[in-house]
């Protein structure tokens, strides 16, 4: 047995037992679970939302709202994308994925590798849109983490708004590690 393989052993030995997250109940506060105190603080921070009633109005959408774009992926149709190299996804315009859960308090949107099928998707891509059930719309934070509960992936990541940094002389910048842009596209 290798070094490396006798300090992973020790290490897989010494694990504690996995437990159960514990209760955060009582502790969401009163902001509502609704769709417009959603979009109100996604649009807040940059990002914009539609209400669909299937996800075939997406692609028109799309073509009105961003008619520059050259190379659109949707994580559900792997088969036309995906392959061993994510360095092929560097000149993705657009990425389209599905959400698990959002956040009202503050426009955030759980996403796992699941959804997203190669994790570097939704910061390499230059423009984000993320659909939505509308009856997958939470509180806040407290309410996503109960309903989540343990990890059922190896990834996952909340995502509120479009990519931004400001420097110390206060310029922002838009893209600066992720997506320029957020489209949410509520489903229902």
């Amino acid at each position: 047995m290798s070094s490396r393989e006798q300090i992973l052993a020790a290490v897989k030995k010494n694990q504690p037992e996995a437990t159960m997250l514990p209760s955060l109940q009582g502790l969401s506060g009163n902001m509502p679970a609704t769709l417009e105190a959603y979009r109100k603080v996604l649009e807040s921070l940059g990002g914009s939302l539609f209400e669909i009633n299937d996800t075939a109005q997406i692609t028109d959408l799309l073509s009105e709202h961003y008619p520059h774009l050259q190379r659109v992926v949707f994580a559900d149709d792997k088969r036309k994308w995906v392959n061993d190299d994510p360095h092929q996804l560097e000149d993705v315009d657009m990425a389209v994925v599905t959400g698990t859960w959002g956040v009202a308090e503050n426009g955030a949107i759980w996403l796992t590798e699941n959804d997203i099928a190669v994790r570097v998707l939704p910061f390499i891509c230059q423009h984000l849109a993320i659909i939505l059930p509308r009856e997958r719309i939470l509180a806040t934070m407290h309410d996503a983490y109960e309903k989540m509960g343990a990890p059922q992936t190896g990834f996952g990541v909340f995502i509120a708004g479009p990519s931004k940094t400001a420097d110390i002389e206060q310029s922002l910048v838009l893209g600066a590690h992720g997506a320029k842009s957020l489209v949410v596209f509520v489903l229902g």
